[in-house]
């Protein structure tokens, strides 16, 4: 008689459940420790456990540490397209590498109607239009700055700050003054700027390009020495933005400097005179240059004098000393070189202002 559990005539031939299904699969070691489930032993499952199986440890952790590979890589997918999209709708364009511009230069002599005078240079100083002007570079004075569209305020300031360091360096220096160097000029510049430099410097010709007085403030010292007081400034430093790359300095200032002739021997005095360089520059900036403090020099206009009409402007400066008269007379238009803030005289010489010399 069948059992309860078997069918009325027993278990029929290839019905699932029979033995002879898994005689031919081998549960060996490998298959069993890649199981994802283990059943709880015969003691495991009289106890307070609902199931009959478990997830095995390596299993879950495997399955653990490939979800969270593949959450890793989602994410990498999803920030390398977002980053190509933003690149794609906002482009960055770095500023384009532009090559600094030869410097403009243009060096107008003003001569002296009469005699230049003559005297103490204190009391020169004292009666010219330059009585007030500060001493050095105490008359280089920077203006309040502020962020421009581009430029935060502190690249202003530091714009103006390489402006006035240049002026001081090629205006004041006594040793560019006295000829003996060019070096604290020459290190404010952009390189792109400094073959051009250093041919006027070597070289110098009124061509528009290579007048070394446009450059920096020189005196030649076999004919004239600088002396106390100090040479006398007053002026306006203006910044504007030009491009979204590029911040303008214009320096618009008067130098009055207190000459005397070389001394032929010791102990040799001669009467002072005062020698007047009105020089407007136009400097430009860009972000490199703001880094490297240094400066492009677009234009350079000087106004000096009292000297002669018709000598070589480009040569260098060539002041006339006191009691001396220019050979011919200057230009029509008279030509006030403490007149600040105004266009430069257009002709190649103009006519030095009485009202820029010393009072009698």
């Amino acid at each position: 008689m069948a059992g309860r559990g078997d069918p009325p005539e027993g278990t029929p031939e290839g019905v699932p459940g029979g033995e002879d299904e898994y005689r031919a699969v081998v549960f060996d070691e490998a298959f069993v420790r890649a199981a994802h489930l283990q059943e709880f032993s015969a003691q495991e499952r009289m106890g307070e456990h609902a199931l009959a199986v478990r997830s095995r440890p390596g299993a879950g952790g495997r399955r653990r540490g490939s979800g969270q590979a593949l959450l890793l890589v989602l994410l990498i997918v999803l920030a390398f397209g977002m980053a190509v999209y933003l690149g794609l709708r906002n482009p960055y364009q770095p500023p384009p590498d532009q090559r600094a511009e030869p410097l403009r230069t243009t060096v107008v002599p003003l001569a002296p109607r009469g005699p230049v005078p003559g005297g103490d240079p204190a009391l020169l100083l004292a009666r010219s239009p330059a009585a007030e002007y500060r001493t050095g570079a105490a008359g280089v004075n920077l203006p309040v700055a502020a962020r421009t569209t581009h430029f935060s305020e502190g690249q202003v300031v530091t714009a103006l700050s390489i402006a006035k360091d240049y002026l001081v360096a090629s205006s004041l220096d006594p040793d560019v003054l006295a000829s003996q160097t060019v070096r604290p000029a020459r290190l404010l510049l952009d390189p792109d700027q400094l073959a051009q430099f250093d041919r006027s410097v070597a070289s110098p010709a009124d061509d528009g390009r290579h007048a070394v007085a446009a450059w920096v403030t020189r005196f030649d010292p076999a004919r004239v020495t600088v002396t106390d007081p100090a040479p006398r400034v007053q002026g306006t430093l203006r910044f504007a933005e030009s491009t979204p790359d590029t911040l303008d300095v214009t320096a618009d200032h008067t130098f009055t400097y207190a000459l005397r002739p070389a001394a032929a021997a010791p102990g040799d005095v001669s009467p002072a005179s005062l020698f007047t360089v009105h020089r407007t520059l136009h400097l430009r900036f860009d972000r490199e240059d703001l880094r490297m403090h240094r400066a492009e020099l677009v234009t350079s206009t000087v106004e000096a004098g009292p000297q002669a009409c018709g000598t070589d402007a480009g040569g260098g400066l060539i002041p006339l000393l006191a009691g001396a008269e220019a050979p011919a007379e200057g230009g029509p238009v008279l030509t006030d070189p403490y007149a600040t803030s105004r266009p430069a005289a257009p002709a190649l010489c103009g006519a030095l202002a009485p009202a820029a010399q010393p009072k009698p």
